[in-house]
C-alpha cells in the first residue's frame, strides 16, 4: 500500500525473481559476458591482443591459438603448431579476433549458460 501522497507502482506477479542460486553445471549469464562468449567459442582459433604496461621487454603481445578454457579472470590458449599453452590474465586483454564466425548469445534474459 502506498503511503499518503506517494505513487503506488505495482510489480508484476508473474515475473521471475532474480536467481542468485548456483545451478550445478551451469554459469549465470549475467556474470562476466566476455568469459561466456569465449566459452561458447571453445575450440576455435583466436588472435588475442594484450598490453603489459611497464614491461621493458615487450609492452604489447599477440597470442594466436585455440581457445581451451576461459574463466572470470583468465583465458587459456594452445598454439596448434607448437603445443605451447598460454594462461593469459584477462586484465591484460585488449581485444580478440577470429578468422571465422563466432558463437554469441546475448544474455538478454535471466538464465544460465552450460559450462563447457
Amino acid at each position: 500500500m502506498p503511503q499518503s501522497g506517494g505513487n503506488y507502482i505495482p510489480s508484476p506477479t508473474n515475473a521471475p525473481a532474480p536467481s542468485s542460486q548456483n545451478v550445478p553445471g551451469m554459469l549465470p549469464m549475467e556474470e562476466s559476458y566476455i568469459e561466456n562468449i569465449l566459452r561458447l567459442n571453445k575450440g576455435k582459433v583466436a588472435t588475442v591482443y594484450t598490453t603489459f604496461e611497464n614491461n621493458k621487454e615487450w609492452n604489447a603481445k599477440v597470442f594466436k591459438g585455440i581457445i581451451e578454457a576461459a574463466g572470470r579472470d583468465h583465458l587459456i590458449l594452445t598454439d596448434p603448431q607448437t603445443g605451447m599453452r598460454y594462461l593469459i590474465p584477462m586484465i591484460y586483454l585488449d581485444y580478440i579476433t577470429f578468422d571465422e564466425e563466432i558463437e554469441y548469445e546475448y544474455p538478454y534474459a535471466q538464465g544460465y549458460l552450460p559450462r563447457r
